[in-house]
């Protein structure tokens, strides 16, 4: 925990006065980095099969973990969107914003159509964007509906949606729980259940969508389902009714935040 929390104060630091400084390439290694220190002092390896990446890509996961978003910043750093409320929280909104998060004002076509065009610009520098279309987190065993409207800006500008799939695994092989962050458990439970671990593998695993361009967005978002279920190992259900359902405010103010960071 000590440690950890040096790397916060160090993340804090560099972004304050590497940042500024720093060109794009730098910013991108900085972050991989740092992620990766993170996850090493919660006892987290990351194993990625980065195959089928490609630059500029709407990277699309699943969603387990509040380390998710280090997972995947460190094989594949990028931009995140996030609620529009984190701008206005003290820290965590500096951070975001620092980092190139994307900023969403939910229920709004007008701003919708404003973060389009931001996430297509940022995809058009080659740099990646990541979402997580099931809006929400889960044990880690299934996964939920995805929200295709996510999708809608890589399609729009022609560039490619990379599914990228992640799950947690015990060192003897079997799935791991530990990382879960669903239900009613709190960021400290979460991560006293990583640290009670001695080692944990995190697998990222790309995986290649067919045509893109001028696909629907819900056939594009049922494929990258499929895709990702096979990655992870997971089975491919119908979600239930239940699980489109949104989180209560406060489960998605935590999500949020820890996204944005």
């Amino acid at each position: 925990m000590g440690r950890l929390a040096l790397l916060v104060l160090a993340g804090l630091f560099v972004t304050a006065t590497v940042f500024p400084w720093c060109s794009q390439a730098a910013r991108l290694r900085l972050k991989s980095s740092w992620a990766i220190a993170l996850l090493d002092s919660l006892g987290v390896k990351v194993e990625a099969d980065l195959t089928h990446v490609a630059p500029g890509a709407l990277v699309v996961a699943n969603h387990v973990s509040w380390i998710d978003i280090y997972v995947i910043n460190a094989a594949l750093p990028s931009a995140f969107v996030a609620k529009a409320d984190i701008r206005h929280w003290p820290v965590i909104g500096w951070l975001a914003a620092k980092n190139d998060t994307i900023f969403l004002e939910r229920g709004s076509r007008g701003h919708a159509r404003i973060i389009n065009d931001k996430i297509s610009d940022v995809l058009a520098t080659g740099q990646h964007v990541a979402v997580f279309p099931e809006g929400t987190t889960t044990d880690g065993r299934r996964l939920l509906h995805f929200h295709a409207a996510l999708l809608q800006p890589a399609l729009t500008a022609g560039r490619p949606v990379l599914p990228v799939a992640i799950s947690y695994w015990e060192v003897d092989g079997e799935r791991s729980l530990a990382p879960r962050y669903d239900g009613d458990i709190s960021l400290g439970q979460c991560a006293r259940a990583i640290l009670g671990r001695r080692r944990l593998i995190a697998r990222l695993v790309t995986t290649p969508l067919r045509g893109l361009n001028g696909e629907d967005r819900r056939q594009v978002a049922a494929e990258a389902r499929e895709a990702i279920a096979l990655g992870a190992r997971l089975p491919l259900v119908t979600p239930h009714a239940d699980d489109r359902l949104d989180l209560p405010a406060t489960r998605q103010m935590q999500t949020q935040a820890v996204k944005s960071m």
